[in-house]
């Protein structure tokens, strides 16, 4: 089984431009997801720093994600309220899925 892949895109925001950041987010979540995306998480930190965080199946979803003609949702998002998305791609070596 392959192993699960962790990316996060964050940048920062100004705070005129938070509220338009999770409505679009509101409404990416909205939309058909693609295959193999398991959790996508919009995070708020300290000083206008933003990550969305998303949980895929494998390196091949996220691939094949990235692949379509779509552009990358994360990104793409960040961009339309003037941020400068940094994106990073994590492999998930070690993890246990705790109750809710």
């Amino acid at each position: 089984m392959s192993a699960q892949i962790l990316t996060e895109v964050s940048a920062v925001v100004t705070e005129d431009r938070e509220a338009d950041l999770v409505a679009g987010f509101s409404a990416l979540l909205s939309q058909e997801l693609p295959d193999g995306l398991l959790r996508t998480e919009l995070l708020r930190g300290a000083d206008g720093a933003w990550r969305i965080q998303s949980l895929w199946r494998d390196r091949d979803a996220l691939e094949a994600m990235r692949a379509s003609p779509e552009p990358p949702a994360a990104p793409t998002l960040f961009r339309s309220v003037g941020a400068d998305p940094t994106l990073s791609i994590l492999v998930v070596a070690e993890g246990r899925r705790f109750a809710d």
